[in-house]
């Protein structure tokens, strides 16, 4: 029986394309409600971008992060001087690992970034929920699972539900989504959410 973070992998790779054309770098994002733990963005990260972008090269490691062209990532602080802001996402254009320089493409613009600068980004294929507020991507990817137990509320579902545009898909511990559904512990909000989700609530 596969993990739910198998299901994931498998969903954004494969089944989410070949079902619906999506693009899984440019099109899927991955939302999740934690940074650590085995579906938290760091592990996610590392599984999605040995699937999506395994063989590029050169790839330039820095601050516990192996870069490589192609790989999508996320401006994590402002800079106000490459006009870049904490939670822009782009994808790695070109890296000169001589040189020690990073291109990225965002919004259809070059910013290069030194080696030195690259501790303000991070692999984009997985962010956090809270990361993605005020963001919407065409498809939206949610793990749900007891290891997120305390962060599992109705308030940040609904947060990540409605960053797609198109598409969203729940990937689930049914305990879990039961847990969230139920529990809300900021301010109350008029959504429907639980009987969208099938009354679990």
């Amino acid at each position: 029986m596969r993990t739910t973070s198998e299901k994931l992998v498998a969903s954004v790779t494969q089944r989410i394309p070949k079902r619906f054309g999506f693009d899984p770098r440019a099109d899927i994002q991955v939302l999740t409600p934690m940074n650590r733990g085995g579906l938290g963005t760091q592990a996610l990260n590392l599984a999605l971008q040995q699937r999506l972008n395994p063989d590029a090269q050169p790839r330039l490691q820095r601050f516990g992060t192996t870069y490589a062209p192609g790989d999508k990532v996320i401006q994590r602080v402002n800079n106000y001087d490459k006009e870049v802001f904490n939670g822009d996402i782009g994808q790695i254009t070109r890296i000169d690992a001589e040189a020690g320089l990073v291109v990225v493409e965002i919004d259809g613009r070059a910013v290069e970034y030194e080696a030195s600068a690259l501790d303000e980004l991070g692999l984009a294929y997985a962010i956090s929920i809270h990361k993605a507020q005020g963001s919407e991507y065409p498809v939206v990817v949610i793990p749900l699972a007891m290891q997120h137990y305390a962060l599992l509320e109705l308030n940040l579902l609904y947060t990540g539900v409605t960053r797609r545009r198109q598409l969203v898909v729940l990937i689930v511990e049914a305990k879990a989504l039961r847990i969230a559904v139920g529990r809300q512990q900021a301010t109350r909000r008029i959504t429907r959410l639980a009987q969208r989700l099938g009354g679990l609530g």
